[in-house]
């Protein structure tokens, strides 16, 4: 059926299908990334957000399609079942682990950023007195995922529903800053070395901002059954074309950001550990920006956890499965690990630890391992995977993804 369905219309162009993954991608990868990388990267310059720019599109776009193209050499099966048929039990295991562990503490962050943002939001823009923070951790929590019980379509729909007016709120949003923006920023320069350093710690930020792979197993799942045999080609434009609505959005509105603050306001943002919009919203005297700002903070956090939230199941369900030797996970397994996310989630919310601290030293660093090295080891070490390799590119994404998890070290010197 779905070989048929890709007989009658051209797969070469661009339908409503194709433009309703892209949306769901990008709804995926916009979220607390975006909204810390600013805070992240600021304090360097804006010449190092062009360069960053210039890295994180092609390895973003190869990246993902590599994943999708190692996930979709398996029909019908997700990440951690492709694992296991490629590496074998022990490795496949490993894979899960390290897979769960990168998206895990995402959700976890997101739960401590929807939170902060309402919280400020309460206190500074409708001042009022702050709500008790386990209240409003359950009462947040509880609404993100109270969307997970419907089944994927009526899920990306409502990211899709979401996506489409973030986009444009980030465009407007980005092109408001700009009376605000200070030209000296343009001749901030580090030195060389400072510079190298400052783009290399920020890789994991930067990683984490433009990363969609925990949607990317339903994603090509989903290709495959309205595609069949143009499967592949249907993957890379789809990439291809999130790749550079991401680059457009997320580039422009971190250089928007970074054009109006000097570095202490990026070392002060992050001691707040809230997102850059909270944070204009706190400091620039503008009554738009004052409610715009934790609206799209708001939409992004709810837009991004979705995709997260299905990777994090799918992985300890994985896990879980391995480690029992099950078939396939019970009912009784799901509920269980909703259950446990939501406390862990909402627990985590209350206590209140740095996000960016999650995202630099657990987050992105095995976001890395899993998107961007394991497929290239597969590639080269499955020969059932060889038509996938490209020596060029493979290296360009290998280096910078080991670059990427090795960061996690450099920060400790």
């Amino acid at each position: 059926m779905a070989q048929e369905k890709a007989l009658i219309r051209d797969p070469k162009k661009l339908n409503a299908f194709d433009l309703r993954w892209m949306a769901s991608l990008f709804g995926t990868a916009v979220g607390a990334g975006i909204l810390f990388l600013p805070i992240r990267a600021g304090g360097h310059g804006i010449w190092a957000i062009v360069v960053m720019s210039a890295i994180i599109f092609p390895l973003t776009y190869l990246g993902h399609r590599a994943l999708a193209y190692f996930i979709g050499s398996k029909d019908k099966e997700d990440i951690t079942m492709v694992v296991r048929s490629h590496f074998g039990t022990q490795w496949g295991f490993l894979i899960t682990l390290l897979y769960f562990f990168a998206i895990y503490p995402i959700c976890l962050a997101y739960g401590v950023g929807i939170t902060n943002v309402f919280d400020h939001f309460f206190t500074n823009q409708l001042h009022l007195a702050p709500f008790h923070r386990g209240l409003l951790a359950v009462a947040l929590v509880s609404l993100m995922m109270l969307v997970m019980v419907f089944n994927a379509t009526i899920v990306t729909r409502i990211c899709n529903a979401l996506v489409y007016p973030l986009c444009l709120i980030l465009l407007l949003f980005s092109l408001y800053l700009i009376p605000y923006w200070q030209g000296a920023n343009l001749f901030v320069v580090p030195s060389f070395k400072e510079f190298v350093l400052a783009i290399w710690l920020t890789l994991p930020v930067l990683v984490f901002s433009f990363n969609h792979s925990p949607i990317i197993s339903t994603f090509t799942q989903n290709v495959g059954k309205e595609y069949g045999a143009f499967k592949e080609y249907k993957l890379n434009q789809i990439e291809l074309g999130t790749s550079l609505m991401l680059l457009g959005f997320v580039m422009f509105f971190v250089f928007s950001c970074v054009m109006c603050l000097n570095a202490d306001d990026f070392v002060k943002a992050r001691e707040q550990n809230i997102p850059i919009l909270s944070y204009f919203a706190n400091t620039l005297n503008n009554p738009l920006i004052n409610y715009a700002g934790p609206v799209v903070a708001f939409l992004a956090i709810f837009s991004s956890f979705f995709g997260h939230y299905y990777g994090a199941k799918e992985g300890l369900e994985g896990i879980i499965i391995q480690s029992l030797k099950l078939k396939k996970a019970s009912k009784t397994l799901s509920i269980s690990v909703t259950i446990f996310l939501w406390l862990t989630i909402t627990l985590v919310a209350y206590i209140n630890p740095n996000i960016l601290d999650f995202i630099e030293n657990l987050g992105g660093p095995i976001i890395a391992l899993i998107l961007f090295v394991m497929p290239m080891i597969a590639f080269y070490s499955v020969s059932s995977l060889k038509r996938f390799r490209n020596f060029k590119v493979d290296i360009f994404v290998f280096v910078f993804g080991s670059l990427t998890a090795l960061s996690v070290f450099l920060g400790l010197f």
